[in-house]
């Protein structure tokens, strides 16, 4: 349970004697700018407790310059992070990589090798090549939703895809604006609109994490503890033959 630690930081610091790494993801949709501080913050909160991290970023394309996915799955034992601290993170290009993966998905066995040095496997990757890739395994990609009124449209067809065509059940953070700094808010928010739309039409309802934009630093970073010790306790576990939840 969420509540069980005396703080968010305690909570991540017992998952992060788990030795097997980890498979998360963020479905972006469209919202970069919302998307990105959040994936940073992640990632800082997570090296933070001693987890190492690396990020499949889906949207940067490999090439002879920038190696990436696509060069370990050429080459496994040109392995990335072999001397890589146990507080570090890194980003990968991995477009093309993902595309290879298309027919077989990601697993333990094509990718979880590849990677075992590290302590999380994060994919940053739009809804559709994650429903290509993770389809059925269980995982809960996180879906940012952006005080932007574009954000609702392009944050429902992405949830959308992910609930029907991959059958998972993303988690949602809501980036809100401190109502101390608003000077108006309009009657529904962005999020309040894509709720109203799933539980309508798909069906869906959901209780999501709510990560303050303020310029108070200390309450942003407990926003995001909380929801990357959630994302740790939903995370699939890469072990080699098998993809299993963890609990």
């Amino acid at each position: 349970m969420l509540d069980t630690a005396i703080n968010q930081a305690t909570g991540l610091q017992g998952l992060a004697a788990h030795a097997t790494p980890r498979l998360m993801a963020v479905a972006s949709h469209g919202q970069q700018q919302g998307d990105l501080p959040v994936l940073w913050g992640l990632c800082d909160s997570l090296t933070e407790q001693g987890l190492s991290v690396v990020v499949l970023d889906g949207h940067a394309c490999e090439s002879y310059e920038n190696p990436g996915l696509n060069q370990l799955l050429d080459d496994p034992t040109g392995r990335i992070g072999d001397d890589t601290g146990a507080s570090s993170w890194a980003v990968v290009p991995a477009r093309t990589g993902f595309e290879r993966l298309h027919a077989c998905g990601l697993s333990a066995d094509n990718v979880g090798c590849l990677l075992q040095n590290y302590s999380v496997v994060l994919i940053y990757a739009d809804a559709t090549t994650l429903a290509q890739l993770v389809k059925d395994t269980g995982l809960s990609p996180l879906l940012v939703v952006t005080p932007q009124k574009s954000s609702t449209l392009t944050a429902y067809k992405a949830l959308k895809q992910l609930l029907l065509d991959a059958h998972l059940r993303p988690t949602v953070a809501n980036i809100a604006i401190d109502s101390n700094a608003a000077t108006s808010m309009p009657s529904l928010t962005p999020f309040q609109y894509l709720q109203d739309c799933a539980e309508t039409f798909l069906g869906y309802s959901f209780r999501p994490i709510t990560i303050t934009a303020t310029s108070r630093a200390g309450e942003s970073r407990t926003d995001i503890n909380r929801l990357a010790l959630q994302l740790l306790e939903n995370a699939i576990v890469l072990e080699r033959h098998v993809i299993k939840r963890m609990h």
